[in-house]
């Protein structure tokens, strides 16, 4: 890829903290209702992810070493009871950001009324994103469908309400000027959930992918929410033209329930990711996973089989860290050589692509880049034929 092409993408929120006063009765309701969808899945499927190797088959020293706290450090890297919070490790600190390339997006995005979730989820990858980073190439994440979300997950700052402010219409189109601006060739478009409206905003979200289609071959992302579990919705952006259909899992099966909104849940999300793979084979299809919130490494390689199981191919894994102190603490910070044994675990399992470190996100931009190159072969690919 150019060195100094510039990439922007046009990400989801998630959703901000809630005090979580739903009963635990309506709470597993609502994880029965998605595992509905689940049950569509395909006998092979199911079998897939019932049987396959264990943790144990991959454990080697690696898992030993990556395990204590780097060479140096002195710091606790788990909490404990009685403990109010984790310190910070080195790690993890970023700079301010600043730079040309910077306030360029900053002043470009308020301009079109665009909203990044950049911004929103308080990324600490925006300096490097947006300044541009190694290479200079400046990376943007723009949410759809407004900055307020109609769930409240434990552990995003995007801030909620039960009746956001109708979509812009013009969102779509103002959404490719800015990219067609900016030169862009790859584009990742998400947003925050909005229950409030009948097709999730899954319709604004087709129109969006379809306006930047019109403009260019760019490369379009599209990471989703769960649409309540709407297989229409689903399917209608996955048919939208788009490169790419990724939706987050967040977290293992057992934290759901405390760490995401009631509304959503593990197999709801499975399901999601399978269906969009059922109706548009040759998608790319993508997840997410933070770590640091409670789960067991036999969770997060479960978790890792499942999405392999779904179709998969892409997997992002990277620290939680907590926005503000009204949201879920971190349990434990991950050391990087920790994150480096996930990806070789996530090589082995079979993903064309397992991004982790601890600063990773589900829209991270040297994962932008890789699926570029894996997109343009596959199209050089299927034009070429077989020799």
């Amino acid at each position: 890829m150019a060195a100094h092409r510039h990439c922007i993408r046009v990400i989801s929120s998630g959703c901000r903290s809630s005090n979580f006063v739903t009963p635990l009765r309506q709470r597993w309701a609502s994880v029965s209702s998605g595992s509905r969808h689940y049950a569509s899945l395909s006998k092979e499927q199911k079998e897939r992810l019932a049987q396959g190797p264990s943790l144990a088959d991959f454990i080697t020293e690696d898992l030993h070493t990556a395990e204590g706290p780097p060479d140096g450090y002195s710091g606790k890297l788990v909490k404990e009871k009685g403990m109010k919070r984790l310190r910070l490790p080195p790690w993890l600190k970023t700079e301010i950001p600043v730079g040309k390339n910077y306030s360029k997006i900053k002043e470009s995005l308020r301009g079109l009324n665009l909203t990044t979730v950049c911004e929103e989820a308080r990324c600490p990858n925006i300096g490097e994103c947006w300044g541009g980073g190694e290479h200079q190439t400046a990376t943007a994440t723009i949410m759809l469908l407004g900055d307020t979300c109609t769930r409240g997950c434990r552990f995003c700052s995007v801030k909620t309400a039960r009746k956001p402010p109708p979509p812009d219409p013009n969102e779509p189109a103002n959404t490719a000027k800015a990219i067609a601006e900016w030169g862009l060739d790859y584009v990742v478009l998400t947003s925050v959930d909005r229950d409030d409206l009948p097709d999730g905003g899954s319709t604004h979200f087709a129109n969006t992918v379809i306006e930047l289609k019109k403009r260019s071959s760019i490369l379009v992302e599209c990471l989703t929410p769960d649409f309540r579990g709407d297989m229409e919705a689903v399917e209608r952006v996955a048919l939208s033209g788009l490169d790419v259909y990724a939706h987050n899992i967040e977290t293992v099966e057992r934290l759901q329930i405390f760490v995401r909104d009631p509304r959503a849940n593990y197999q709801q999300s499975m399901a999601v990711l399978s269906h969009a793979k059922k109706v548009h084979p040759d998608v790319i299809t993508k997840s997410s996973i933070m770590l640091g919130m409670g789960e067991t490494d036999d969770e997060v390689f479960q978790t890792m089989k499942d999405l392999r199981a779904v179709g998969v191919e892409c997997v992002t894994l990277g620290q939680y860290m907590q926005p503000t102190r009204r949201h879920l603490k971190v349990s434990e910070y991950v050391t990087p050589a920790k994150f480096d044994y996930w990806e070789k675990v996530g090589n082995k399992l079979g993903f064309a692509y397992t991004a982790s470190g601890p600063l990773v996100r589900s829209s991270y931009k040297a994962g932008e880049f890789f699926l570029k190159n894996l997109l343009e072969k596959r199209r050089n690919s299927s034009q070429t034929g077989p020799s």
